[in-house]
């Protein structure tokens, strides 16, 4: 059965992003297809549609009606701050918690600024890191919870000696959910972001329980698996010319642009396991 998905689009790229790998409406697709692709499916798009909704500029939203019909919303990232007292912000987050509560079968997804809202919409907080930022191919230790549900012992492999192959996602903020909501279960942490990922799942569920991500209502991650090293590589580059990230960062992130990236292979998978395509 095809799965329909409500794309919550919360920012353009930059033209230079867009005109070389499109917008959002493209990347998430390109995503998902990648993913299915890795699984030997090669028709992703008869099997998950994503329709966009811009909620910055237009503040659109599928009606009551409209989320009735769909399997799932999908809230992207932003160069927002999701604290922000700004009326298209507020707005994302009353309808997220609105969402969470009365329509416990639609499936929700939120990725870097879209984790930040699902956290605030639902109990917890998003806050800036005290300056630190996260850029690149990062490394992420999972919990017990998250080696099962992106079905590997590691997102990362943090010293060269380990014998596991490495595994990264990318990352791109400053800002992070300090501590994991009500309700919420951890998937994952760096050195500097505790939350690196959380879900919540339809019912309570047994500890020792198997994990079916099918039975996942709420999940997200703080970086971009949408994201890879040309378009990081991009932006990077145009925020260490605008002084939004110094050259610190921005030289760090340049020597690990090359990295591997996961977002497709282990990320992407999840989110087409929790929106029950596969």
């Amino acid at each position: 059965m095809s799965k329909s998905i409500a794309l919550l689009a919360c920012d353009t790229l930059m033209p230079s992003v867009v005109e070389e790998h499109g917008d959002y409406d493209v990347l998430f697709p390109i995503l998902l297809h990648s993913a299915g692709k890795q699984l030997g499916i090669d028709d992703i798009a008869s099997k998950c549609k994503l329709d966009y909704y811009d909620v910055v500029k237009k503040m659109e939203y599928p009606t009551d009606e409209q989320l009735d019909t769909y399997d799932g919303i999908l809230i992207t990232g932003s160069k927002a701050s999701a604290y922000e007292d700004i009326e298209w912000i507020n707005k994302l987050v009353e309808f997220t918690a609105r969402v969470a509560t009365t329509k416990p079968k639609l499936k929700i997804v939120g990725i870097c600024f879209g984790h930040q809202i699902v956290a605030r919409a639902l109990g917890g907080r998003c806050v800036k890191n005290g300056g630190k930022w996260e850029v690149g191919p990062t490394a992420v230790a999972l919990t017990a919870l998250g080696k099962e549900v992106f079905g590997v012992d590691t997102l990362s492999v943090l010293t060269a000696s380990t014998l596991e192959t490495p595994q990264y996602i990318e990352e791109m903020h400053q800002d992070h959910v300090p501590e994991v909501p009500p309700t919420f279960h951890l998937l994952g942490s760096t050195v500097v972001s505790v939350n690196q990922g959380m879900v919540r799942f339809d019912s309570p569920r047994e500890s020792q329980s198997p994990v079916a991500l099918s039975n996942i209502h709420i999940f997200t991650v703080q970086g971009h698996p949408e994201f890879n090293e040309p378009i990081v590589t991009k932006l990077v580059a145009a925020r260490k010319a605008q002084g939004i990230i110094d050259a610190a960062t921005a030289a760090d992130a340049t020597e690990r642009a090359y990295w591997q990236n996961d977002g497709v292979g282990v990320v992407g998978k999840a989110i087409l396991g929790v929106y029950g395509v596969i």
